[in-house]
């Protein structure tokens, strides 16, 4: 619980680290994001992403560009926040299938949850912008799919170095 809270509050920090694309910059979340599921699981990982968005619901300034509160959960970019929750668990599972997940099931794991992240956020993006899905992929994919691969790998890398180091409850990586 205690990573999960330490997690959820490095994805609020990422959100400070930010490239502003209107209508969804560029932030570090998704490293954070990716690194969290990869070490806590798919559980503990989408928890540390639920705490992260909990925190901006409550009016603590922790979303892209400061931002906070429920008019970010349901705008344009809201899907991502929400995605955010999927796309943590989906890599988490997909990451502890492997007793030893190497560099490419890791990667793979974190572009799979990458594009459940994508998936939410474009529906809510084209939904709420009133944008065909072509244009919200426009918008709000392709500025991002050589940053976030380029996230993925330094998650990557960052969670081979970690993952001895780190002794989560029911995670094995050996």
């Amino acid at each position: 619980m205690v990573y999960a809270a330490m997690f959820g509050a490095a994805t609020a920090v990422g959100a400070y680290v930010m490239i502003p694309l209107p209508p969804v910059p560029i932030t570090l979340q998704t490293l954070f994001l990716s690194l969290a599921a990869a070490i806590l699981g798919g559980i503990y990982g989408a928890l540390s992403q639920v705490i992260y968005v909990l925190m901006g619901l409550m009016g603590l300034p922790v979303f892209a560009g400061g931002k906070a509160g429920f008019g970010i959960l349901f705008g344009p970019t809201g899907g991502y926040l929400i995605g955010f929750i999927a796309g943590a668990y989906i890599i988490g599972k997909m990451i502890s299938m492997k007793t030893e997940p190497g560099f490419l099931w890791t990667v793979l794991s974190m572009f799979i949850g990458t594009l459940v992240i994508y998936f939410i956020g474009v529906l809510q993006l084209s939904c709420i912008a009133d944008l065909s899905i072509a244009q919200s992929i426009s918008l709000g994919v392709l500025p991002f799919l050589a940053g976030d691969m380029i996230k993925m790998i330094v998650a990557t890398i960052l969670f081979l170095k970690l993952r001895d180091k780190i002794n989560v409850k029911g995670i094995r990586y050996d």
